[in-house]
């Protein structure tokens, strides 16, 4: 389990960071809400298993590239998902971050601005027509 940084810029409280690792956590996600950006498709769903911290995870298809450009992709949505979910992610909520084809290339600043709208916009958002 991580931790947050202390210093937490939106709420005093720090939020804790878990990790979705099976293929039904995955599933669940992908009929909550999602926002899709240039580089970056980020879902969401509320969980009961997130309690107040938020969990999260990380895909790559084998469309976008080799093993190398598959994990070169997670380790930068990683990055940048450490550094603005504890700001910007909804408590007991589950995340899931889809690599697109130019993540592995784009600058890390389009690639932050992708994230932290993305996640603007789920928090805002009340419902669509898929689940919350």
């Amino acid at each position: 389990m991580r931790f947050a940084p202390m210093g937490n810029l939106m709420t005093d409280t720090v939020l804790k960071l878990g990790s979705l690792t099976k293929r039904s956590e995955f599933l669940h996600v992908r009929d909550g809400r999602y926002a899709a950006r240039k580089t970056v498709v980020v879902q969401m769903r509320k969980s009961e298993a997130a309690k107040d911290g938020v969990r999260a995870g990380f895909t790559a298809t084998k469309k976008i590239g080799g093993a190398v450009v598959r994990n070169r992709c997670k380790r930068r949505l990683r990055a940048l998902a450490r550094e603005h979910l504890p700001t910007l992610g909804k408590p007991g909520h589950d995340y899931v971050f889809i690599a697109r084809y130019n993540t592995a290339s784009a600058p890390h600043e389009m690639l932050a601005q992708d994230i932290q709208k993305a996640l603007e916009k789920l928090r805002l958002e009340r419902h669509n027509a898929r689940n919350s």
